[in-house]
């Protein structure tokens, strides 16, 4: 039987992931990461599968670990960010996820994060504030992915062919 490698291996435990395989998905990126210690989006991948089993101090190990490996990584923070928040440490939660946003400041989920946190923490202008960046940049990444693949120039042909279509009756 021919070894997989890490990267085989990762993509399967993410196709596991996506049917909530949780488990499934853990021994595959757990297999990954052996192939390849270093191998950060595993690690977090494997973490995220350890949140969803609520199997927090796991979870936490794994983004800790990726956070070692790559300190800029916005997303092992805003993750851990969750676990803290689930474990009821608010405000090493709120570290986290302001640092994922300092790493990557259009980074949507961890501003819908924080402003989830900030809600339940009763910081009400700072979760609206937070809930106005997400709207912002859902708009502007979806403009910004609609012009990329042409999907309003292509809107726009429809029409001027549907009026030309109608003045030719």
């Amino acid at each position: 039987m021919e070894k997989k490698n890490a990267k085989d291996l990762f993509a399967a435990g993410m196709g596991e992931f996506a049917i909530s395989h949780y488990d499934k998905s853990i021994d595959l990126l757990t297999r990954a990461i052996e192939a390849d210690p270093h191998y950060t989006l595993a690690i977090v991948s494997r973490g995220a599968a350890f949140l969803k089993l609520d199997m927090l101090d796991q979870a936490r190990s794994d983004f800790d670990r990726a956070i070692k490996i790559n300190p800029a990584y916005a997303r092992a923070y805003h993750l851990r960010g969750l676990v803290s928040e689930k474990k009821g440490d608010s405000h090493s939660a709120l570290d986290d996820l302001n640092r994922a946003i300092e790493l990557d400041p259009e980074y949507g989920a961890a501003y819908y994060s924080r402003a989830t946190l900030h809600a339940n923490m009763a910081h009400t202008e700072k979760a609206q504030s937070d809930i106005a960046m997400v709207t912002h940049l859902g708009c502007r990444n979806m403009e910004s992915f609609m012009n990329e693949n042409n999907v309003w120039q292509t809107q726009h042909m429809r029409v001027e062919d549907a009026i030309e279509t109608e003045l030719q009756r």
